[in-house]
């Protein structure tokens, strides 16, 4: 670093003059690159630094003068040094417009030796230590750019820190605390007073007034943490309950931290309490909702228990098929449900899923009705009733031929969901003289679970059922009560089904 060789550039369309030159300079231990040209001097310097420019004034094409203009026109080399070479005789003039040209010295012709290295040396060096200072500041620029870049991170993370920790507390989520075991003195920040619902303004924090804030359940968690210390252990955590001023309770954990003094006594304790609240509310939620998905799991082997124990069927194949449709209603349904989240089915999807495997041709009507929301278990009880009817109707009503027709509608009539299956075109119909399993099942599921009550007028036309189902819960000896009077009123040949039912 100490003699880092510079670029001298010798510019002369005459080769002899130029190693004279090169002979000349030779031992000053730079490297001399020759031009024998103002062109090619220019194309050099657009691809290489140079320190020191040894330039003929005349020369053919370009002289000196205007290759010096040329040069210094170019921002980066607008403080290179340049010597003029001079065989004829300079005067002041054309030495003063040499050095408006910039350059920065003459040479006359016979050159000195000495005196051309001695110049030439002394740019030389001159080049070298300004490159050096340069690198030096840009090496201090960059330490300088990365320190400060460093600070404004860490400044940036330590602002984003206490940022979370403003937001937290603002939220009445996170507060801290500390506590001189020595003289009693409490000290608390904003998010403490925040989750303990206080007054800062109002509030004393001594051990009484805290003491009374907590649950009378969580009242020897304070004792068991002081205990603790006393023993040596260098923090405490624990989850207790507090009692707002308000009547409200909340949920905290808190975390607490000891600072012993040479002889292992206690005299600080520091802490950060979080209000756990919502998290304690979202794990009875989830236990609430295991419970109800055991519970629903229940009901749904109990409907599948009933399936196939009082599914009948002229042979196996026949049993097996009954069993298989009425299973997969039932799983129709479910995954209705469970798209919602188990918070009901829409009574419009759930025709369509039961009808969906006759839904290619023409012989069922546009569905006609309200969106009405169903309660789970309605919406199971309902699909397989639906499920029933349509299985009677493949078989041996208005799906069971091309001719046949189809239609259902529905209304909400104040809580109460009418429904209408009304079919036509199918084979003549007679009234049965004994219910089948599928009526059976259509009217104890609509009758006996859900409150309602089931209507057949078995019209030689086709069948029309009217099922009528409460679209809110209601007490199970209410239900029986209405389906005793439902049952009562209906004349003898609606409260029969067709005998060829499955």
């Amino acid at each position: 670093m100490d003699h880092e060789k510079v670029n001298i550039l010798l510019v002369d369309d005459q080769p002899a003059k130029l190693l004279a030159y090169e002979v000349i300079l030779k031992e000053l231990g730079e490297n001399l690159v020759v031009a024998a040209s103002g062109r090619e001097a220019l194309e050099y310097l657009l691809k290489n630094e140079v320190a020191v420019i040894l330039v003929d004034v005349c020369m053919p094409e370009l002289d000196g003068f205007e290759l010096a203009a040329m040069i210094r026109d170019h921002p980066r080399f607008q403080k290179t040094a340049m010597i003029f070479i001079s065989a004829i005789q300079v005067s002041d003039l054309d030495r003063l417009r040499g050095y408006e040209m910039g350059a920065v010295d003459y040479v006359p012709v016979p050159v000195v030796p000495e005196v051309l290295r001695a110049k030439i040396k002394v740019f030389a060096e001159l080049y070298r230590k300004t490159r050096q200072l340069e690198r030096l500041n840009a090496e201090l620029e960059d330490r300088v750019r990365a320190r400060t870049a460093e600070l404004e991170q860490s400044h940036a993370r330590l602002l984003e820190s206490e940022q979370r920790r403003s937001l937290a507390i603002a939220a009445g989520r996170m507060g801290s605390w500390d506590w001189d075991w020595v003289n009693g003195d409490w000290m608390w920040d904003e998010g403490q007073y925040q989750i303990l619902g206080l007054d800062p303004k109002t509030f004393v924090a001594t051990p009484a007034n805290i003491q009374a804030l907590l649950h009378p359940d969580d009242l020897e968690e304070p004792r068991r943490a002081l205990a603790q210390f006393q023993k040596g252990a260098k923090s405490y955590e624990a989850e207790f309950r507090i009692i707002r001023p308000d009547g409200q309770m909340r949920w905290c954990v808190g975390t607490a931290a000891a600072t012993h003094d040479k002889a292992g006594r206690v005299v600080r304790v520091s802490g950060v309490t979080v209000d756990i609240t919502e998290r304690k509310h979202a794990e009875e939620r989830q236990n609430l909702l295991a419970r109800e998905v055991d519970h629903r799991a229940k009901n749904a082997l109990a409907l599948a228990q009933s399936i196939v124990r009082l599914t009948r069927g002229e042979n196996v194949k026949a049993y097996i098929q009954s069993v298989e449709g009425r299973i997969n209603a039932l799983a129709r349904v479910h995954t209705v449900l469970s798209l919602s989240s188990w918070q009901g089915a829409e009574i419009r999807r759930l025709v369509d899923e039961e009808l969906a495997p006759y839904s290619d041709g023409n012989q069922i009507a546009p569905l006609s009705g309200p969106e009405i929301q169903l309660q789970p278990a309605t919406a199971q009880t309902l699909a397989l009733a639906l499920h029933e009817l349509v299985t009677n109707s493949a078989k041996y009503g208005a799906l069971s031929t091309q001719e046949g027709r189809l239609s259902i509608n529905w209304e909400n009539e104040t809580g109460l969901l009418r429904l209408v299956w009304e079919e036509t075109g199918g084979p003549p119909v007679e009234t049965p003289t004994s219910r089948g399993f599928g009526t059976q099942s259509v009217i104890a599921s609509i009758e006996s679970q859900l409150g309602g009550n089931a209507e057949f007028d078995w019209r030689r036309e086709g069948l029309l059922c009217r099922l009528s189902v409460p679209l809110e819960p209601r007490g199970a000896g209410q239900d029986r009560h209405q389906n005793r009077d439902a049952a009562a009123e209906r004349p003898r040949g609606e409260r029969t089904a067709r005998s060829a039912d499955a």
